[in-house]
């Protein structure tokens, strides 16, 4: 009895391991927005922002640096040299900051957090 209830919580087990960790095999983490301006606060971190420069121009977070999330394959090792630096990655929505995550984990990068998108960022922008 007790091998036919150990497959199928060891199998339950291993898919819920596996749903959670999807982000972080992609080489980087998803963070809340609440994290991620803890983090900002508490400095030490790059602030990447990943839309277009008009886009950056409209309002984007304090600090941030801005690499175009077509331009991180290309740009990033130049701009940000130090690929254990805590990066924090953000967009528009959240579809580019993800993509630009895992091409930023892909280059090397050790210590990426991606939050989503400025859309939802309840704290302070500058223009």
């Amino acid at each position: 009895m007790k091998r036919f209830i150990f497959a199928p919580v060891f199998a339950l087990c291993l898919l819920l391991c596996s749903c959670s960790q999807s982000e972080q095999t992609a080489g980087y983490v998803s963070i809340s927005q609440e994290k991620a301006k803890q983090l900002m606060d508490s400095g030490d971190c790059i602030i990447l922002d990943v839309r277009t420069p008009e886009e950056y121009n409209e309002g984007h977070i304090p600090g941030a640096v801005l690499i175009p999330d077509y331009d991180i394959k290309t740009k990033a090792e130049q701009i940000l040299t130090d690929k254990n630096a805590l990066i924090l990655v953000y967009c528009r929505s959240g579809r580019r900051s993800k993509n630009a995550a895992r091409e930023l984990a892909a280059l090397g990068y050790t210590n990426v957090r991606e939050f989503g998108g400025i859309i939802d960022w309840p704290y302070d922008i500058e223009k």
